[in-house]
């Protein structure tokens, strides 16, 4: 299967991966990796690292093999630093910028959301998640779904919204500024390893 199914937590401690808008919920999982074994594992090799660091961010936005070897030959083919590219791509992803702006709890949330047809982008109905969205494009919810979202923040308990989006919660509008810079992005994604791996 193209996407992972299983469940969350083995996500979190093998690749720390946490698709959850409230941190602290997952300081109550255990930190070492899942298994028998997990505790104790021998060290990674070279490879192993490169990997692990491909996945972690490939789950982080839950995004497919195929997708984000796609979204790594975009970055390639872009003049600038490739790894700061190829997050800046995936941060413009429709379902990253609900999760970004408190509109879904989880990124998988804001994905369902997008998938049901509930967000239009500058007044058209967008259902793909995936869709690439440009500086100063206006997200909007349709008016029959906005009960159902407004609901949804009020059960996010902490500050959403990131410095290059401008969100009205009231009227569930999101305006893409512009596009993050590096600085403002994970630091504790190592995208260097990533296109270590595709190099090889």
């Amino acid at each position: 299967m193209a996407r992972y199914t299983g469940p969350s937590n083995k996500l979190f401690r093998n690749k720390k991966v946490s698709d959850l808008s409230n941190r602290k919920l997952t300081s109550s999982m255990r930190q070492n990796a899942s298994g028998q074994h997990g505790a104790v594992r021998k060290k990674l090799s070279e490879y192993a690292i490169h990997l692990a660091e491909k996945q972690k961010i490939r789950y982080t936005y839950i995004v497919s093999e195929k997708q984000f070897a796609k979204y790594y030959e975009e970055a390639e083919r872009r003049r600038g630093v490739t790894g700061t590219i190829l997050l800046q791509l995936l941060e413009s992803r429709l379902d990253n910028i609900l999760f970004r702006a408190g509109l879904g709890i989880t990124r998988k949330q804001s994905r369902q959301i997008v998938n049901h047809g509930h967000v239009l982008v500058n007044g058209k109905k967008v259902d793909i998640p995936s869709y690439l969205v440009k500086p100063g494009d206006e997200i909007t919810i349709k008016s029959k779904s906005s009960n159902f979202l407004k609901s949804v923040t009020e059960m996010i308990d902490m500050p959403c919204g990131s410095a290059w989006i401008t969100v009205d919660k009231d009227a569930l509008k999101i305006t893409f500024d512009r596009i993050p810079e590096r600085e403002e992005l994970d630091p504790d994604m190592k995208e260097q390893l990533v296109i270590e791996y595709y190099s090889k």
